[in-house]
């Protein structure tokens, strides 16, 4: 991994940016905003997707791999913490003196004095991010954005609109969300995470709070989450807003039902409006609420505001449906820490009537799977009918001795609910062996799990369903 140096110069003007991995999601997004500028754009990844055909498609030169051989015509190079320090291109840009810049930088660049809504938070923010778009979208208004995940009814991660405005997903895991000039703060939650590059629960709250108090104009902060509650002695800005279950939260979710998509209730000022998503989960609801609240410290008027964010469609990989073959359905979820498994499970529980939850699970990280194993057990057997456990997605980390999937299948109590399997196909074999008419099987990881899924649809039809 690279931490991001966020002391380095921006450069002024960029005609040909060359990203390093530009297939990743937010990547993908913002390279697509470059070429909206007229700026030319180069970019490599590990492996070909469907980002890098689309890129390609608009006229960037996209490369599967990576060489130094790609940096060609480039004046600047953008890359993203999740490659290593040999990679071959960024070594040659720095040797070459090129202006070598994170991710963060660049979309900094890229939003320069424009007003800003930053949406930050341990879990929900792709989610709240996509919400915000939708809705201000639905408003009638044309914001520019950037996410972490493909908002499922516009098909793109990043988009350039003719407002001023600009939204964002706001990355907490390396402290890049506490450079930007944010005028409306969203925390979703402070769950501690990214530890390995705090050290400590108390410096990533002290980076939150920070990052609320800088907020131009307004705050919006969950009323329920209990690291929200940690900071809030310590904010000193004059507008916050609160959203969430409690009782005086100042956009206040309640009347949840979630038997199939979610709906609900929001009560703000005295003033109560019914909603419905189209999409599951109580966690949903709360993110809807924060959303509103958004929309509020914007302008946009309490019964319009919470019409719009019924517009959200989801974003790609979160509870997103791959196929059904023999009457089971393949989702897969995005969920990669305890509270985000736990949130999926607990939505898909809503929805799956009679059937079973069987859990394809993808330890990301070798730090997290060694300090979370117990918790990741925990909820997958508080949570799914059965959980089949993958090896551990090591990201930008070194393996660490003895740290496995079979760290967290080891910790489940009833041994018979869990199946550690690191071979890919016979994981997709034995998942669809055990799976019968009217379950679920839902992938869940940050890391490539989902490629898992053809193999698990193809498994499902050579099987016949198993025996009662």
């Amino acid at each position: 991994m690279i931490r991001p140096d966020l002391s380095l110069p921006i450069p002024e003007t960029i005609e040909a940016a060359h990203f390093i991995g530009i297939g990743g999601s937010g990547m993908s997004g913002l390279a697509g905003m470059f070429l909206d500028r007229g700026i030319r754009v180069s970019g490599s990844d590990r492996a070909d997707s469907a980002a890098l055909q689309a890129l390609a498609a608009r006229g960037a030169r996209v490369h599967v791999g990576h060489d130094a051989a790609h940096l060609q015509d480039a004046d600047t190079v953008i890359h993203t913490g999740a490659i290593w320090p040999e990679n071959p291109e960024f070594v040659t840009a720095k040797e070459r003196g090129l202006p070598v810049i994170h991710r963060s930088q660049a979309l900094y660049w890229l939003i320069g004095r424009r007003p800003l809504v930053s949406v930050a938070g341990a879990h929900g923010k792709t989610t709240s991010t996509g919400m915000i778009v939708t809705a201000l979208r639905a408003l009638g208004a044309d914001p520019s954005f950037v996410n972490g995940g493909v908002i499922a009814d516009l098909g793109v991660s990043g988009g350039t609109g003719a407002d001023d405005l600009f939204v964002i997903e706001a990355d907490e895991s390396d402290g890049t969300f506490l450079l930007y000039d944010t005028a409306v703060a969203l925390i979703t939650n402070i769950d501690p995470d990214h530890l390995d590059h705090w050290g400590s629960r108390e410096a990533f709250d002290a980076a939150f709070a920070s990052f609320a108090n800088k907020a131009r104009e307004a705050v919006v902060l969950s009323s329920d989450d209990e690291g929200a509650r940690r900071i809030l002695p310590h904010l000193t800005h004059p507008r916050v807003m609160t959203f969430g279950k409690a009782e005086d939260a100042d956009v206040r979710v309640h009347g949840i039902r979630t038997d199939g998509p979610v709906s609900f209730e929001l009560t703000h000022a005295g003033q109560t409006v019914s909603a419905a998503l189209a999409i599951p989960g109580e966690h949903n609801a709360v993110n809807a609420a924060g959303a509103v609240a958004v929309l509020l410290t914007l302008g946009h008027a309490f019964s319009d505001a919470v019409k719009a964010v019924e517009a959200f469609a989801g974003t790609v990989r979160r509870f997103e449906l791959h196929g059904i073959v023999r009457g089971v359905r393949v989702y897969d979820d995005y969920a990669h820490h305890p509270t985000e498994v736990a949130a999926a499970l607990a939505a898909a529980r809503t929805v799956v009537g009679d059937g079973r939850i069987i859990a394809l699970h993808q330890p990301h990280t070798y730090s997290r799977t060694q300090h979370m194993a117990a918790e990741f057990a925990e909820v997958l057997e508080s949570h799914a009918d059965h959980t089949v456990v993958l090896d551990v997605y090591g990201a930008r980390e070194d393996p660490i001795p003895g740290v496995t999937g079979e760290l967290v299948s080891s910790r489940f109590t009833d041994a018979e609910r869990v199946h550690f399997e690191p071979d890919w196909a016979a994981a997709a074999a034995y998942t669809a062996s055990i799976a019968r008419d009217g379950d679920y099987i839902i992938t869940l990881g940050c890391g490539n799990v989902y490629l898992i899924i053809p193999d698990v649809l193809a498994a499902l039809g050579q099987q016949g369903a198993p025996a009662e």
